[in-house]
């Protein structure tokens, strides 16, 4: 019995010690970040005053309502006192003193990116001149994205196209070309639209290359379209986009789509044609392809190419920004790098 009533006398002695301890350290609380350790400490999920409730088991059986009862006061007690400590009138007071119409914390804004810097210069400057705007999708079927094109399966062409395929008929877009033709299926002649997106091919990464990158396709189709039609459009938006005295050079090339096809120059913006490190010392500089839509085109969509002519043109976004901002590595459009994207 002896044994019994000594560990009672150990336990109460526990409360006393562990209250005197905790008024103590009440007085020394002056701050939210002291208030919470001792928060912690006392009153906490593992705090002091949680573990001797625990210890109830230890009490014999007929002393541990006596003992249960002096443990929770305690802990009434201590929650009681914590509540009222100075710290907290102190931040009441600074929540009081607060001047809610102080200006806020600056946040630092963001920037629109290079490429729709670009896409939005060109794209107003099509509108202005009666272009309208078109999309396509860029999960695009064989079809749309070669065969519509005047380009069926073992074409050369479609070596120029490192194509992601998805499956065998499915597959990422090459060029914003399919838009032409699912714009002419739905829309009868005249038809004059531009169409923005992006474009995928299974390139390799490097400053020059990527294996996403923007285009805009342009086509015009009405009765009496011609080349100088071409040349005319193109030309005022170089001198546009570019500069008043801008020129342009037209050379041959070759696109499945397009017959007669051709590439544009402009003259360099930054040298004015005496050849600098942009233009690599030639003065001039591609920006473009084009041509007249060709027939078989036409006869895929239903256009009857007797009546109707028309032109086509696509531009990719990086290599203008490339040429216009003096950018020599096409991957930094794509790494989001905040000291880049800041300049612009």
């Amino acid at each position: 019995m002896a044994s019994d009533n000594s560990g009672m006398n150990s336990a109460v002695s526990s409360l006393d010690r562990i209250r005197r301890e905790a008024e103590a350290e009440l007085l020394s609380v002056c701050d939210e970040a002291t208030a919470e350790s001792f928060r912690i400490k006392y009153l906490g999920k593992k705090g002091l005053l949680r573990e001797l409730l625990k210890n109830v088991k230890d009490i014999p059986e007929e002393q541990r309502r006596e003992y249960g009862a002096a443990a929770n006061q305690l802990r009434a007690d201590i929650e009681q006192k914590f509540d009222a400590a100075p710290w907290g009138k102190i931040e009441q007071k600074t929540a009081e003193s607060f001047d809610p119409g102080m200006p806020g914390f600056p946040f630092p804004h963001g920037s629109i990116h290079p490429l729709i810097h670009i896409r939005n210069q060109i794209r107003d400057i099509f509108l202005s001149m009666g272009f309208t705007m078109s999309y396509g999708p860029e999960i695009e079927s064989d079809y749309y994205n070669f065969e519509a094109l005047n380009t069926p399966k073992h074409h050369p062409a479609r070596d120029m196209q490192d194509t992601f395929y998805i499956s065998e008929s499915v597959l990422l877009r090459t060029q914003t070309s399919p838009v032409q033709i699912r714009v002419m299926e739905k829309q009868k002649p005249p038809i004059r639209s531009i169409m923005p997106g992006r474009v995928y091919r299974n390139e390799e990464i490097s400053a020059r290359s990527y294996c996403l990158f923007h285009q805009i396709e342009g086509l015009y189709v009405d009765e009496g379209v011609s080349f100088a039609d071409l040349k005319g459009t193109l030309l005022a938006f170089a001198r546009r986009f570019f500069d008043e005295k801008t020129k342009i050079k037209i050379r041959p090339s070759f696109f499945p789509f397009t017959e007669p096809s051709v590439e544009i120059d402009v003259e360099c913006f930054l040298c004015k044609g005496v050849g600098c490190s942009i233009c690599k010392r030639s003065g001039w500089l591609e920006i473009l392809g084009a041509g007249m839509v060709h027939p078989n085109v036409f006869k895929s969509v239903g256009v009857d190419s007797e009546k109707y002519t028309g032109f086509a043109f696509g531009m990719g976004l990086e290599r203008i920004a490339l040429l216009k901002y003096g950018i020599d590595d096409i991957r930094l459009f794509y790494e989001n790098d905040a000291r880049f994207l800041n300049q612009f």
